[in-house]
């Protein structure tokens, strides 16, 4: 039996270990779990390569519970006694103490930049056991014992086949991965896409009323996901099934993208437009991300654009290491170049889509808008290649790119200033009058009903040249754009004062809303009363509620100008009467 002392320069590698990883200690069994697979796949590689010649056999990895441990068992390449040495004794650290001050207060820098993964079965554990074989002819079997301090044991062991079996003696304060369901939800989320199969008990099957245990193993795993695959040799079917399992209970995806690169970086993965019904759906499913199909996270903030958090779906590399933190992801250029590359596969894919079946792109435009105004939005270089395929709809369904909708509106829609003056709606059916006005006028309306829409018409105006978007309620039709100075009748001063306080006296005191009566020539046909609302102030007071640091114009009052139409019958019928009343009173 051989003793020692783990080769690290201080004794408190292991309390840090406890200490600053504990808030994510159930990180210990994807860890172990992927050590294994790795060492599967090494034997399978010196297979392939003619340095093993001995029969491979089963290579499942199995994962089984005891009263008080957990236990890991691969049947890969395995451990000599001097690699046990050099791997497991010897943390190779150029000045430990240095980097254990350096590095206590990032758990992800531990674990991830410095091949620690198995000393995170410290988390959990008061003691573990590393029972081994290599695969090297004549190896002896040996076992490797440390209970968290830094010193071992190091002993023979009867082990009759090759492979490493991990036990973790659990601590009293970790009980519950002893639980069978917390250990396979654990499996399900770290491990359900391994290259080799990974086992977790055998499967069951109702009998007589109750579960009975058979003799097949339960395979938790899938080792030959469908990012993994070619794309050509997919069919719909096989993306739409993947994404139900990825997304139990949700509805089909509008689209997806496969990525496939294996220069400068290696990446693959699937992203799919999913049909959001609310905004509760973007929180729920996000993007998760993998390496070498080992689950990192599903925080992708950084390896993709903003934009495209949105998203649902798998990204898998091995250029990002299994714990990255976010100062890691904000910084390593692999990961700015991923996220670049993956905007641009969005963007060519979404213009491909367009350019070979519109019609479908159309139908689905109002569900994909949402991704696509959020990218206009966030990422300059987004809005440049999204111009040539983001649709502007109308309020009769009809839908036009950027350039269609200023050819179509170019003759009619222009001010005497020449700006091109965008009609929109917000609602189409509570805007009804107003929009039939300008559509009688010969005008053509926007439907801009979005989630983003009201800030993507600023955005709009500022990328359009001579442009302005004015909403259809925002003054009366003759008003919207004007074409030339015309001389209005006027009503004389005392007969607009008596018409402005008739009206201003029936109206209602509503708390933080204002009306400005005014009256206006508008013809003899136009409706008697129009409600207006400033495009600059309603503006304002929308933006306040999505954009922080406008707070202020969110506290205004709603002002709303009431309209009154001298011309129409009605209203000269009101002047009438009041002039009565007034004759009356002075004789």
């Amino acid at each position: 039996m051989q003793k020692g002392n783990i080769g690290a320069t201080t004794e408190n590698i292991f309390p840090i270990i406890k200490k600053f990883l504990y808030s994510d200690h159930e990180i210990f069994l994807r860890e172990i779990v992927s050590n294994a697979v790795d060492a599967t796949q090494k034997l399978k590689t010196l297979s392939s390569m003619g340095e093993y010649k001995g029969e491979l056999g089963d290579l499942t990895v199995r994962v089984s519970l005891n009263n008080d441990t957990i236990t890991i068992s691969d049947r890969g390449i395995g451990l000599t006694a001097e690699e046990i040495e050099k791997y497991i004794n010897q943390i190779a650290f150029s000045g430990a103490s240095d980097f254990l001050e350096k590095y206590k207060n990032d758990a992800n820098a531990i674990i991830g930049h410095f091949g620690l993964g198995f000393y995170s079965s410290f988390m959990v554990s008061k003691k573990v056991e590393i029972v081994t074989k290599s695969y090297k002819e004549g190896a002896q079997a040996i076992k490797w014992s440390c209970d968290g301090s830094p010193e071992y044991t190091l002993t023979n062991a009867d082990k009759e086949d090759r492979g490493t079996d991990i036990i973790l003696y659990i601590d009293d304060d970790c009980k519950e991965f002893l639980d069978t369901t917390r250990i396979s939800s654990l499996l399900n989320k770290y491990c359900s896409f391994l290259p080799v199969p990974v086992s977790f008990g055998k499967k069951k099957e109702w009998k007589d009323g109750k579960q009975i245990e058979t003799s097949e193993d339960n395979i938790i795993n899938e080792t030959n996901p469908l990012w993994t695959q070619k794309p050509n040799e997919l069919k719909d079917e096989d993306y739409k099934s993947f994404y139900s399992k990825l997304y139990p209970m949700s509805d089909e995806p509008l689209f997806w993208i496969h990525l496939n690169v294996d220069y400068p970086f290696n990446l693959t993965g699937i992203l799919y437009f999913p049909k959001v019904k609310s905004n509760i759906d973007l929180n729920k499913n996000k993007i998760q991300l993998y390496c070498n199909q080992v689950y990192v996270t599903d925080s992708v903030e950084g390896v993709v654009p903003d934009f495209l958090t949105l998203l649902h779906g798998v990204i898998d590399s091995p250029d990002i290491p299994l714990n990255v933190s976010r100062s890691y992801l904000q910084s390593d250029s692999n990961v700015k170049k991923i996220s670049s590359h993956i905007s641009k596969k969005v963007s060519d894919r979404l213009q491909s889509i367009f350019k070979n079946d519109r019609k479908q792109f159309e139908e689905k435009w109002n569900d994909l808008k949402l991704f696509i105004n959020y990218g206009m939005l966030t990422q300059e270089d987004f809005y440049e290649k999204a111009q040539k395929f983001a649709l502007l709809g109308d309020t009769d369904g009809k839908y036009y790119t950027f350039e269609e909708y200023k050819t179509l509106i170019a003759e009619n829609q222009t001010d005497k200033e020449g700006n091109l003056i965008y009609l929109y709606a917000n609602h189409k059916d509570e805007q009804y009058s107003y929009i039939e006005a300008a559509v009688n006028k010969g005008y053509n309306v926007l439907l801009m009903d979005g989630q983003l829409d009201v800030a993507l018409v600023s955005t709009l105006e500022q990328k359009f040249e001579k442009a302005r978007f004015t909403r259809v309620d925002s003054d009366i039709v003759d008003h919207l754009i004007i074409k030339e100075d015309k001389d209005a009748h006027v009503l004389e001063v005392s007969k607009q004062e008596a018409l402005t306080t008739a009206f201003k006296s029936q109206l209602p005191n509503i708390n933080k809303v204002e009306f400005n009566v005014m009256a206006q020539s508008m013809g003899e046909n136009a409706s008697p009363v129009v409600i207006t609302q400033s495009e600059y102030m309603r503006r304002m007071k929308e933006m306040a509620n999505i954009q922080a640091g406008m707070s202020f114009y969110g506290e205004m009052p709603d002002m709303f100008n009431l309209i009154l139409n001298t011309d129409h019958k009605l209203l000269k019928s009101v002047l009438e009467d009041e002039s009565k009343e007034c004759g009356a009173l002075i004789n």
